[in-house]
Order: C-alpha cells, then sequence, then structure tokens
C-alpha cells in the first residue's frame, strides 16, 4: 500500500483500535508495547540535555488536532485515544528509540505524565509549556513554577503567545517569561507560527536557549483552501533566516497536521535546517516514523545549516 495511504488512514487505524479503546474503558487490559528498547535515535543537545532528533509532539496527547472542516475527527480522535492508548503510546515512543515528549500541561497531561513515570517506570523528558494567560503573570508564574517542581526537563513560550505579543509590540513579556523559565532552572525556548517573534529575540539578543519554529512546505492540497490548513506561509524565508540562527532550532507542525507524508515532510525539514522535529504520532504511527527518521540520518541530509545541537 503507498505511504500516504497507510500513514494517514485514520479511520483503518482507529478501528482497529476500537476493541482495545473500549477494552479500556471496561477495565480490560489495552495491548501492552513492545518489551524492551530499540537503540535511541540519533540525538543532539540543548543545554546539558541529550535530546532524540525526533521528539514526540503532544496535540494527540491531549485528544486534539487540526481537522480543517472535518468535525468527526475530534470526536474520533477523543474516543482512541483512552488514557491507557496514550499510556501505552509514551511507552512505545520510548521503547522504539525516542527519549523526549513535549506537551502542554493541564491537570490531565501531569496525570498522564506522571502515570507513564511512576506507574510504567518511563524515562521521557519532558518538554512542557503552560497556556494560561501570560499577561496574568502571578498565574502564569505558578503555572510555570508548577512545571519545574513536577520535574520538567525544560520550558517554552507558547507560539500562540509570542504571535500576538510580538503582534502588539510587547516583546518585553517574552523576554519576561525567559528569564522566568531560567530562574526555575530549566532551560528556556521560544516558540512562534510568525518568523517576526524569531527575528524579533535574535535582535533583541534575548537569552533564549533554543527555538521551535513551525516548518513545512506548501506543496499539498489543502494548502490551496487556507482552512486551519497553512502553518508556515514563507518556509523559504524561514530556512534562510535560521541558518544564520546559532541557537538549536526544533520544528514543528512538518507535516502539516497530516496532509504532508512523513517521509516527505522530515526530509524537508532536515535539509531545510531544523535540528530536531515535534511529531505528533498515534501509536500505529511511531514505527513508520521512527524508520523513516533513522534512515534519513543516517543518508546525511544536505543541508545549508550547520547543525547547531
Amino acid at each position: 500500500m503507498p505511504e500516504r495511504v497507510s500513514r494517514r488512514t485514520f479511520v483503518k487505524g482507529s478501528l482497529a483500535g476500537a476493541a482495545l479503546a473500549l477494552g479500556a474503558g471496561t477495565g480490560v487490559a489495552a495491548e501492552a508495547p513492545p518489551a524492551g528498547a530499540k537503540k535511541l535515535l540519533p540525538t543532539g543537545k540543548i543545554g546539558k540535555l541529550e535530546i532524540t532528533r525526533l521528539i514526540l509532539g503532544g496535540n494527540l496527547l491531549g485528544r486534539y488536532t487540526h481537522a480543517r472542516d472535518l468535525r468527526f475527527v475530534l470526536k474520533l480522535i477523543k474516543e482512541y485515544n483512552t488514557d491507557a492508548k496514550m499510556l501505552d503510546t509514551l511507552a512505545l515512543a520510548e521503547a522504539s528509540g525516542i527519549n523526549t515528549v513535549s506537551v502542554h500541561v493541564s491537570p490531565d497531561i501531569r496525570r498522564l505524565l506522571r502515570d507513564h513515570r511512576e506507574k510504567r517506570g518511563g524515562k521521557l523528558q519532558r518538554i512542557l509549556y503552560p497556556t494560561s494567560n501570560i499577561e496574568d503573570w502571578a498565574g502564569y508564574s505558578r503555572d510555570v513554577q508548577q512545571i519545574a517542581d513536577d520535574g520538567a526537563e525544560a520550558c517554552y513560550v507558547w507560539g500562540v503567545h509570542t504571535d500576538a505579543l510580538v503582534a502588539k509590540g510587547k516583546l518585553d513579556v517574552i523576554a519576561k517569561a525567559v528569564e522566568l523559565i531560567k530562574a526555575n532552572n530549566m532551560p528556556a525556548g521560544v516558540c512562534a507560527h510568525d518568523l517576526r517573534v524569531i527575528q524579533e529575540c535574535e535582535k533583541a539578543k534575548l537569552p533564549v536557549d533554543f527555538y521551535i519554529k513551525t516548518f513545512h512546505h506548501l506543496n499539498y492540497p489543502s494548502a490551496k483552501m487556507d482552512y486551519d490548513s497553512i502553518w508556515c506561509r514563507n518556509p523559504e524565508e524561514t530556512a534562510a533566516f535560521m541558518k544564520s540562527v546559532e541557537k538549536p532550532w526544533i520544528a514543528f507542525k512538518v507535516m502539516a497536521a497530516g496532509a504532508i507524508p512523513p517521509k516527505d515532510a522530515f526530509r524537508y525539514a532536515f535539509e531545510g535546517g531544523a535540528d530536531f522535529l515535534f511529531a505528533g504520532m498515534f501509536d500505529f504511527d511511531i514505527a513508520e516514523d521512527v524508520q523513516i527518521t533513522r534512515e534519513l540520518l543516517a543518508s546525511e541530509p544536505k543541508r545549508a545549516r550547520p547543525w547547531r545541537s
């Protein structure tokens, strides 16, 4: 079966897992992840952290995806990704050679990550971010403190926040958030959909430890619709600017929320200069995505930007 079909034939994957999802909800054990861990994927560093170049992204762990106008997909994800299924997904990612997950914090996510460590013995590193109102400084500070207290290895400022702050000329709030994260003894990142955020941070020489920036090409059908379907409108400009940025860059939305096959998306991101990738994955995606990453990095992708980590 062609890769593009097998990768995102979501209904097939969901039906195949329906019994597991139902079983998890009725006390029947969900399918166990494979025993033993495969060799770790190639890694890079952010500060002292050794991080696999493929990182498990968090939208699906929060039971969300950009579904464009296919609203039933959100319901399907919520039915499929039970708590037990998500714990299995974390364990499977770790067993397959991924060592880091990134996700927003919420009571449900905190419980999931705690159970992964305390009940499953998981060791995935966590790069987390708060989504609470960044201009409610007391509340935002409490959330960053909670992330640190929970033992996260790194933290970053959410892209929805940074895009809006730069548009309003409030770079000082981003600077203050970076200082707050670093004061809690975590590497501090800045995330963005809008390239201007990274440009302004670099211009101001903010002490950012890493950047997270959307990066994907526009050669896929739904890009023409421009309906909840584009997250990097200027990929060539992004690649050109990031070439001069010496801090590690994590690319996200590389598959344009499932519109670009992973082999194509990962190659484009790594060859375009990204040091790491976030990829949202269902359990049935992990083996394929890990294998693609291993083969791609072994082939030494042609990059104009040096590896920055």
